[in-house]
């Protein structure tokens, strides 16, 4: 199962660009002792590379024992953040310091949803 978007899934991305902010979902899966890893992670991300792309976190929490899901959808964090475009979103993906920091959240998740969404 893919932790990080791969370069054709970024190549598709960028194609459907609507050329309006995009607020990324992201579902999170923790493996043990993930949190930490994942916390470094978000600690950079938060402090250097959202605002150098003029992103923002607009939510992060835990999830919670779901109301509504089939077995095994239940997942351990949710954090939306909006970006200005998709290329932003890309350009922060593919900055060489931003890819240092990467192997911390992949190695905090055993499985992940990153998904796009635009305002209705």
């Amino acid at each position: 199962m893919a932790i990080d978007p791969r370069g054709a899934d970024l190549k598709r991305f960028l194609q459907e660009e609507p050329g309006e902010p995009v607020v990324m979902l992201n579902l999170l899966r923790f493996t043990e002792g993930g949190r930490e890893s994942y916390a470094t992670y978000a600690t950079a991300i938060r402090e250097t590379f959202l605002p150098r792309y003029g992103a923002e976190v607009v939510y992060a929490g835990d999830g919670a024992t779901p109301l509504v899901a089939e077995e095994g959808q239940a997942w351990d964090a949710v954090l939306l953040v909006r970006y200005p475009s998709r290329e932003a979103f890309s350009r922060m993906v593919a900055d060489p310091e931003y890819q240092q920091f990467t192997r911390f959240r992949t190695e905090a998740l055993t499985e992940a949803v990153l998904q796009p969404t635009t305002a209705w």
